[in-house]
């Protein structure tokens, strides 16, 4: 099993507190910048940030959804890491100064692969899809956060 990465990252034209605030809002603003590859979403504990305990099902193909049931923790600041508790899978996401009123976010999801020639297809071609929903994601962030 080799560990499969996708990494995504935009500069957003907003401060990076705000920035981080609406990522760590999972009770409120984190729902809206779902696209339609995310469905039942629900908050099962805390709600912002540190301590939150988050369900949804990402359907990242026509055949492939994850049952994601996600640990959100913040190791050190501007950082919210997501740990699913269903599977291997870690989502990270940084957000930093990028300049004045600008920040940069970096999304990177890791996981362990499948063996053999399903690893390899999964190797090649998951990181691009995944990435393909986490700048759907930045699209929504950025214009949320952008008022």
């Amino acid at each position: 099993m080799a560990q499969v990465e996708a990494t995504t990252e935009r500069v957003i034209a907003a401060d990076a507190e705000a920035v981080f605030d609406a990522l760590a809002d999972y009770s409120g603003t984190r729902a809206k910048l779902l696209p339609e590859h995310f469905s039942e979403y629900e908050v099962r504990e805390g709600g912002d940030g540190e301590g939150t305990l988050v369900h949804w099902k990402l359907q990242a193909t026509s055949k492939r959804v994850r049952d994601c049931l996600l640990e959100v923790t913040e190791p050190t600041d501007g950082e919210l890491v997501e740990k699913d508790r269903n599977s291997s899978m870690v989502t990270t996401w940084r957000v930093t100064p990028a300049g004045e009123g600008k920040s940069r976010v970096v999304v990177i999801t890791v996981w362990d692969g499948a063996g053999g020639i399903g690893g390899f297809f999964e190797k090649t071609f998951a990181p691009k899809g995944l990435g393909r929903i986490y700048d759907l994601v930045l699209d929504k962030l950025a214009t949320e956060t952008q008022k």
